[in-house]
């Protein structure tokens, strides 16, 4: 089960396996998958995370706050 975090009446799906973190909550599931039986990342999953989004280094309370 993918975490879910709510800040800004926003809420966000974290992986609870490689810590990426989604806006979509069946995409985190997806991630969560992956991560749990494969013990790596899948870029093309990863490529929608919040932290690939806006750029490289962007935490997600920077774009939460947007």
């Amino acid at each position: 089960m993918v975490r879910v975090i709510k800040q800004n009446e926003k809420e966000l799906y974290q992986c609870e396996e490689c810590s990426f973190h989604y806006e979509d909550k069946k995409q985190a599931e997806k991630c969560q998958a992956w991560c749990k039986e494969h013990h790596s990342c899948n870029i093309e999953i990863t490529a929608s995370a919040i932290e690939n989004k806006k750029g490289r280094g962007a935490s997600y309370y920077d774009l939460l706050l947007k």
